[in-house]
């Protein structure tokens, strides 16, 4: 079956972006598969409380920045349950079921993105100069200074 420029394309988006979710589970710190769904929401909530004080919300901004939240709990939430479905079934599973696995992950990652998109959107909109440099440099680094790490100055 020859595959048409579209399909390749989509083909080759969905394997680099199984790749890119599988090392960023397995090499990136503090990220964990937890069995204990509550330690998963804890962390969540940690992530979710951090954000708030380092973008500095403001009370005006509580509406949206709620909406942004409950993004991130509902992909955290999601995102919970597939790998922990995954886990569960790891031994008995096929090189197919594998691939499967991590395309519903894959799948449910970027639905997550698309549904955080928008409303960090509107809140992004009502930010401060300040904020927004803030944002910009918490999601372009991924919150590597977070976790101690210094980044080059200028970069």
């Amino acid at each position: 079956m020859k595959l048409s420029g579209n399909q390749f394309t989509y083909t080759g988006a969905r394997l680099i972006a199984a790749a890119t979710l599988l090392a960023t589970l397995a090499f990136a710190p503090g990220v964990v598969f937890a069995a204990d769904k509550d330690a998963h929401e804890d962390r969540t909530e940690l992530r979710i409380k951090d954000m708030h004080t380092k973008l500095k919300i403001t009370a005006a901004q509580e509406a949206q920045w709620g909406k942004v939240a409950q993004a991130m709990r509902d992909d955290a939430k999601t995102m919970d349950t597939l790998t922990t479905a995954r886990l569960a079934h790891a031994k008995d599973m096929t090189a197919v079921d594998d691939l499967k696995s991590y395309g519903e992950i894959v799948d449910a990652h970027a639905d997550g993105i698309k549904k955080l998109t928008p409303a960090f959107a509107d809140l992004y909109a009502t930010m401060s100069a300040p904020q927004k440099k803030t944002a910009d440099d918490l999601f372009r680094r991924g919150g590597d200074h977070e976790h101690g790490k210094k980044t080059p100055k200028g970069k």
